[in-house]
């Protein structure tokens, strides 16, 4: 008899699976409700707010800045003559037969993206449009001028690849000069890779400097809370639960200051246009300004709300612990 009754009583509500869904709802509901009174508590002091953020986002905007113009730089070497021509001048008495084989040998090295051959005629025509040679160069009864040799080294060349292309060059047979900007690029390279270094370790800075200013004004809220952080803890609410409405808070300041970032770089990005179009002027458009990459501008404010919520999550565990302990 006890058999049949058991097998006519109804299967019982798994209470695991309810449970766990109320729990994942509770969850979710704290959330919000955490990420919305965040946002209410830093709205009722703005001054307060907007200062903590205009701090984050000027110094979330300087390494922009810089970075703005460590590439610029590199960007007006490239076009003034980072990547110039390498011209190596042929031995008197070299034909035109002669000037090609040499440019046919140079043209299959790796460095070398295209040679050009100059001629004599092409020399003297160069000199003929500067001022006050015309008149002189008429005079002569035999071209002078060697035949040159136009090398173009590959775009993005290291200063190493660079000088081994200008010794190969050197060991041409039948040239005789090799006019190269070498010692001049080697300083570019060096000035580029000390400016990257430097503003590597400024934005590394200024991200800690962020992250403390969001963890002292966490640290603020949470003292002048401190009674009502006391009662509940008191009543039973765990610490992630009192601690997750300040993360929330961090997370918001870091965003907005990284949006603030964002707005700096672009007026900069603005107020530089007209100067550097000026200056593209004046180089025949060789010299471009290049702005920030948009997904450089779109990373800013999602890595200032990580650097905020890690600020907030340093300094509200050690200051719920201490209240707790109290």
């Amino acid at each position: 008899m006890n058999t049949v009754r058991e097998s006519r009583r109804p299967p019982e509500p798994p209470k695991t699976q309810r449970s766990e869904g109320r729990k994942v709802g509770a969850w979710r509901e704290h959330h919000a409700w955490s990420l919305s009174i965040s946002w209410r508590r830093l709205a009722a002091r703005p001054l307060s707010t907007l200062l903590t953020v205009a701090v984050m986002g000027v110094a979330l905007a300087l390494p922009l800045a810089f970075y703005l113009l460590l590439g610029n730089v590199e960007r007006m070497g490239d076009a003034l003559g980072r990547n110039q021509s390498i011209s190596a001048f042929m031995k008197p008495g070299q034909n035109a037969a002669m000037a090609e084989t040499a440019a046919s040998a140079l043209r299959g090295r790796p460095e070398v993206a295209d040679v050009v051959v100059r001629t004599p005629k092409d020399g003297l025509d160069e000199l003929a449009e500067v001022q006050g040679f015309s008149g002189s160069l008429q005079s002569l009864d035999v071209n002078p001028l060697p035949y040159v040799l136009s090398v173009q080294p590959r775009p993005g060349l290291a200063a190493e690849d660079a000088g081994r292309l200008v010794d190969a060059m050197k060991a041409t047979p039948g040239v005789d000069m090799v006019q190269d900007t070498g010692a001049w690029r080697q300083r570019l390279d060096a000035l580029l890779g000390v400016g990257t270094r430097a503003v590597s370790l400024l934005a590394a800075l200024l991200g800690i400097a962020a992250l403390l200013v969001v963890g002292n004004t966490i640290r603020v809220d949470i003292q002048s809370r401190s009674a009502e952080i006391g009662v509940l803890l008191l009543i039973g609410a765990s610490r992630p639960f009192v601690r997750r409405p300040y993360l929330y808070a961090g997370i918001w300041l870091g965003f907005l200051a990284g949006v603030l970032a964002v707005v700096l770089a672009v007026v900069l990005e603005l107020a530089m246009a007209g100067p550097v179009g000026r200056l593209a002027a004046a180089y025949d458009g060789s010299v471009s300004f290049g702005g920030l990459p948009a997904w450089l501008l779109l990373s800013v404010p999602v890595a200032a709300a990580l650097l905020g919520w890690l600020g907030a999550r340093l300094v509200s565990a050690r200051q719920i612990r201490r209240a707790a302990a109290v």
